[in-house]
């Protein structure tokens, strides 16, 4: 069996539970969910929709990187908000942070999420 190896940043927010920001096992990278937490702060970067997609996308940009790799990396990204008529908006944000071919995706509307936030995002990264 692949070793783990437990990935931590600290230009990421630090895990506020039972979790590793990421886990590498053999040349796989499991990226735990991303809120739009400052890494700075500990707090929620605003309560706008926008700058959140932004922070989150920020967030696993910084993990990625202390993985060894970068977002064009992840092959399977999950996005879960509390309203999916913001999906245009996280599309339009998405296409400044990746190029084609993209990743394959999900996207889940859920009631709540982790301090009030409107977005979360984790993925599976190939390095």
């Amino acid at each position: 069996m692949a070793e783990k190896i437990i990935i931590a940043t600290d230009k990421a927010p630090q895990a506020i539970g039972t979790y590793s920001q990421a886990v590498k096992v053999g040349s796989t990278v499991y990226l735990s969910g991303q809120i739009p937490l400052n890494p700075e702060t500990m707090q929620m970067v605003s309560d706008e929709f926008d700058a959140q997609v932004v922070q989150v996308f920020e967030n696993l940009t910084a993990v990625c990187a202390a993985a060894g790799g970068s977002l064009s990396d992840i092959v399977k990204l999950n996005i879960f908000m509390t309203d999916l008529s913001n999906f245009a908006t996280v599309n339009e944000i998405m296409s400044r942070y990746f190029q084609q071919p993209y990743p394959a995706r999900a996207a889940i509307g859920v009631s709540q999420l982790p301090k009030g936030s409107l977005v979360e995002m984790d993925g599976v990264m190939e390095v």
